[in-house]
């Protein structure tokens, strides 16, 4: 990360040694703990919600059509990773991460409980909102928070991202088992029940341990002037109204909230970068760093319209195509949510001892991204092998290995792009950075709701081909014009 003098020379702390928490500061275990609750919370309730929205009344579900639940789940998966935008600049301009992070731990689990309470619709517009709005708060805060655990150079850093993606999958894995497991038996607001209780329980480890972080994490990179506060509030406001004005006339709907939450996410994208362009406080260096972050960005997006798709096209997949007899039980189609993290689990392990021990030999981050891509797509030609199959045609172990060609796809491209968002952030936008990687992922995770809706049993077999063709090219550009990319990074790997 790109950081103001007095922090570029700063001594190491005693945590910092090699007794702390798995060889990295022990300031990073109290991070991992409360972003594996918010992931279990996450992930319990979004294991849930597409069959909750399209399952029918009589199932317990509200008996949404399956192309506008997909369009649901994508638009709110997006507007989770757009609201990184909010939390980081509430933090970069006016409360430093820290505290951003702990309100918004509060925000999602109010979000939850509004999900387990308040039945019908309004129970999923209150909790969605307020979980999407908790969530990104969160996220761009927790990853700049461990951002702020390490100099630029130390070669733990990416090891330590990896260490923290483990807390996350934790939690995903977890979180589906255990609310898919009460929504089979209990109904669905038990479900939503238990993640509001998950959430309750990383809050707590959290505020017992805020005093370990460091300074920087309550720091202010860019305070917002006094003067300036009526104009932020009113724009805050106008915000509000337009919205509401926008929804009660029915030019936002469910069945085109994901286009909408792709188009806010494309513009805010665009205006983040110029602002940070044209900053006077951004320098020589960092303005070839956010060159650099530009296909990137890119590519990224295009690798999470395909993996997000575990929450649409694969739960509606295996909802209806996986034969999920398990010993003469079929269990719950959540269940298949924590195949992802399992894999996970076992393998980040070995990524991060892997990055470690190659230290500045290993792959630089442009090829990372390009491998991840390509490796994503071809996930997808993987289903063509049971396309046009019927009704629990598909093996459980086919889904499974699909998924792990997923995730090692993802431990390529996601805990490195975590890391190279802090690497390459401008010294006043360090939060801010982070929201605009995260944006990238909102780009891709409504794109994924969109996409969702063109799926057929019918189609499945163009659908696949298409999509997983375009990411395989996508990473092999990225791959070919690597060498400028890192030399854009000026130094930075």
């Amino acid at each position: 990360m790109v950081r103001m003098s007095q922090t570029d020379v700063r001594q190491p702390r005693d945590d910092e040694s090699s007794h702390g928490f798995f060889g990295q500061p022990r300031a990073l275990a109290n991070i991992f703990g409360v972003e594996m609750w918010e992931r279990f919370s996450f992930y319990g309730m979004q294991g849930i919600l597409l069959i909750y929205l399209y399952y029918s009344v009589e199932q317990g579900g509200l008996g949404i059509d399956q192309p506008t639940a997909a369009g649901i789940v994508g638009a709110y998966g997006g507007a989770v990773y757009l609201s990184t935008i909010l939390g980081a600049w509430l933090a970069d301009r006016l409360f430093g991460s820290e505290r951003v992070l702990f309100w918004s731990a509060v925000v999602i689990m109010a979000g939850h409980i509004s999900l387990a309470l308040i039945p019908g619709v309004g129970g999923v517009l209150v909790g969605l909102l307020l979980v999407a709005l908790g969530s990104g708060g969160l996220k761009a805060n927790a990853t700049r928070i461990v951002g702020t655990l390490y100099s630029e150079k130390d070669p733990r850093r990416d090891a330590g991202f990896s260490l923290f993606y483990l807390g996350i999958n934790l939690g995903g894995l977890f979180g589906p088992l255990l609310t898919g497991l009460l929504q089979s038996t209990l109904g669905f607001h038990w479900g939503f029940a238990l993640a509001a209780v998950g959430m309750a329980i990383g809050l707590i480890q959290y505020s017992l341990g805020r005093k370990r972080l460091p300074d920087e994490a309550r720091h202010v990179p860019h305070p917002l002037e006094r003067s300036r506060y009526p104009l932020v509030i009113g724009i805050g406001i106008a915000g509000v109204v337009v919205i509401l004005a926008l929804v009660l006339t029915n030019v936002i709907n469910a069945f085109n909230l994901a286009l909408w939450v792709i188009g806010v996410t494309i513009v805010a994208a665009i205006v983040y970068f110029v602002v940070m362009f044209s900053s006077r406080l951004v320098n020589g260096v960092e303005r070839s760093r956010l060159v650099a972050f530009i296909p990137l960005f890119i590519t990224n997006a295009a690798f999470w319209s395909l993996y997000q798709q575990q929450f649409t096209v694969v739960t509606i997949y295996s909802d209806e195509r996986l034969n999920r007899n398990l010993f003469g039980w079929e269990f719950p189609v959540s269940w298949v949510q924590s195949i992802n993290p399992i894999f996970i689990i076992v393998l980040s392990g070995a990524f991060a001892a892997i990055w470690t021990k190659w230290g500045e030999k290993q792959p630089s981050t442009p090829i990372k991204f390009a491998a991840g891509t390509v490796l994503m797509g071809l996930a997808f030609f993987l289903f063509l092998i049971w396309a046009g199959g019927g009704r629990n045609s598909t093996p459980l172990l086919g889904v499974v290995g699909i998924l792990f060609v997923f995730t090692v796809a993802e431990l390529l491209i996601s805990p490195p792009g975590l890391s190279a968002a802090t690497k390459l952030a401008p010294g006043p936008f360090q939060a801010q950075m982070v929201a605009l990687y995260f944006l990238s992922v909102a780009l891709g995770t409504a794109m994924a709701g969109q996409l969702a809706k063109l799926y057929t049993p019918e189609t499945e077999a163009v659908y696949f081909s298409v999509i997983g063709g375009v990411a395989v090219v996508i990473g092999l550009l990225l791959a070919l014009i690597s060498p400028w990319v890192l030399r854009m990074m000026r130094g930075v790997r």
